[in-house]
């Protein structure tokens, strides 16, 4: 048995909110306190740990990911930060020359924030490409522009639902040629992008991240070496989710935590395929509904009795209304408290009302939920206001709403739809663009860290309290502050009498903190060079 002592620092725990040092046997939290009362154990440590200051806490947890596509976005064209459709061509054409003809995978555009408000068209990616093979994704990843050869070598995209000749595909259209695109990369391709994907999780200070398959994502091979890499000790761990109407079978043969995960309702806003109640405000659709009730219910019922998880990836309203109806009948089959014990979970729910809220909450429903996405799309002036109208976009991402009716939130990203950020995550969740709706520093950091455990029915964890996992990480960071409905004291305090652990400060324009060291289980999976290098053998035993 290994024992590692952490001392000098400041750790956020529910054991102590003065605690400095962190004692470590093996992958378990052995003690926390002051250093004061640390020196009983410094004679058994192996290893002694300065901290000089650095900030202890639960490791981060994303409960929305998908590893193959972000590893991608990190290593291949990345257009999230063009500025115009001329700059996303002008990037694209440097990137083909760079591939001498290979195909071309990107991600990232968003028209929405582009002077010309469109995409790309076909044959301009077959100009800028010298006529190769490119698929590039949407932001949302839920549609995405393709070139002339890409669309020849999948004839069966032009007879799919979502096709349009000028090569924007949503849909199965866009499926389609997302796998045949994912399928002229070699393996050594897939696994360094799954690998550069975990590895820049851990330097951000997540030890776990919830991995979201399913057919029309990834395939079963991809989604099974990505189970793999995280169960080997090296890396953040994944938590898999296998969105396959039906598939609890094949869920449980390829170690899933349940059948769920973006097992899609519908589609995304950006792409106007999220489902909705009336039409978008700057188009005559409503989206696509791709579930409906009496399925919901179906696989509701054929995962709560397999003692799985089910779920769904659910944004427009009239979605979540064919999914809570769903629900509904789940509980009336089985009873309300077989459903609230199995702990089954929706990802997004982005347009959820208050009627949907209050049934949700009582059947013990997880919300996994995106904050950058209010971020990014919030507000009066931005995407959502533009694809729904002001009065709608307003009404979106109800995170308080969800607490209050009772709702587990887990926080995350849906990497490479946003960058993965944990501290970005917490700010964006305290500064939701209607004030209403903002969650405490500490309700955020809590979904982040414990809400993701709960999320996947790891209750054991997400704390730094003795008997939990040694998962945590080591931060870089100022001073530590309460957010605090204390009156005696300001919103955000250094005052002792709040009586709670402290948090990074994450008022706008402060510096968020810098990962250190990142430790899942006890193993160190990230450590940034030249920091904590004073660690030293411990005691005499």
């Amino acid at each position: 048995m290994t024992t590692t002592l952490l001392l000098g620092g400041r750790v956020y725990s529910p054991v102590d909110p003065f605690a400095t040092a962190l004692l470590v046997e093996d992958d378990t939290v052995a003690w926390v306190g002051q250093d004061g009362a640390a020196s009983a154990h410094q004679d058994v440590a192996d290893v002694v740990v300065q901290l000089d200051g650095a900030f202890v806490t639960p490791a981060f947890v994303d409960a929305h990911v998908h590893l193959t596509s972000t590893g991608l976005s990190l290593t291949g064209l990345d257009l999230s930060g063009s500025r115009s459709l001329r700059e996303a061509l002008d990037s694209l054409e440097r990137y083909a020359r760079s591939r001498r003809g290979a195909p071309v995978l990107g991600h990232g555009w968003d028209e929405t924030n582009w002077p010309e408000h469109r995409p790309p068209t076909r044959l301009e990616l077959d100009l800028a490409a010298y006529g190769g093979s490119v698929y590039l994704s949407r932001i949302d990843v839920h549609s995405c522009v393709v070139s002339s050869a890409l669309l020849a070598a999948a004839p069966a995209a032009a007879e799919a639902p979502g096709y349009d000749a000028d090569g924007w595909l949503r849909q199965d259209a866009h499926h389609v040629v997302r796998g045949i695109a994912h399928a002229a990369l070699t393996g050594t391709q897939l696994d360094a992008a799954r690998r550069a994907a975990l590895g820049h999780a851990a330097s951000l200070g997540i030890a776990s991240v919830h991995e979201n398959g399913g057919p029309d994502i990834n395939g079963p091979e991809d989604f099974r070496a990505a189970l793999e890499l995280g169960a080997s000790g090296t890396w953040p761990e994944v938590v898999g989710l296998w969105g396959e109407l039906g598939g609890v079978e094949r869920a449980r043969d390829l170690g899933a935590a349940g059948a769920a995960g973006d097992l899609f309702a519908d589609g995304a806003i950006g792409s106007r395929t999220a489902y909705l109640r009336t039409v978008y405000a700057d188009s005559d659709t409503r989206g696509a509904g791709y579930l409906d009730a009496q399925q919901i219910q179906d696989h509701v019922v054929a995962c709560t009795r397999a003692g799985l998880q089910a779920g769904f990836h659910v944004i427009g309203d009239a979605a979540t209304d064919e999914v809570v109806g769903g629900f509904m009948a789940a509980a009336r089959t089985l009873g309300a408290s077989a459903i609230r014990s199995a702990r089954h979970r929706l990802e997004h729910l982005e347009m959820p009302d208050a009627d949907a809220i209050t049934r949700l909450g009582a059947l013990g429903v997880v919300a996994s939920v995106q904050p950058q996405f209010d971020a990014l799309w919030g507000g009066s002036a931005a995407m959502y206001a533009e694809r729904l109208g002001v009065s709608r976009a307003v009404t979106l991402n109800p995170w308080a709403t969800m607490v209050d009716a009772g709702l587990v939130l887990a926080l995350g990203s849906d990497a490479p739809v946003t960058a993965m950020g944990p501290w970005q995550t917490v700010r964006a969740a305290t500064a939701h663009h209607v004030p209403e709706q903002r969650l405490s520093a500490r309700s955020a950091f809590t979904a982040h860290t414990r809400g993701g455990r709960r999320a996947a029915r790891q209750d054991d964890q997400g704390t730094l309290a003795p008997g939990a996992p040694a998962s945590y990480a080591v931060w870089e960071t100022g001073d530590l502050v309460v957010q605090t409905p204390d009156t005696r004291v300001a919103t955000w305090s250094t005052d002792p009498r709040s009586g709670v652990p402290g948090l990074p400060d994450l008022s706008p324009g402060q510096p968020l903190p810098a990962c250190l060291r990142t430790v899942v289980r006890g193993r160190t999976v990230h450590s940034l060079a030249g920091s904590l290098d004073h660690t030293v053998e411990g005691g005499t035993r």
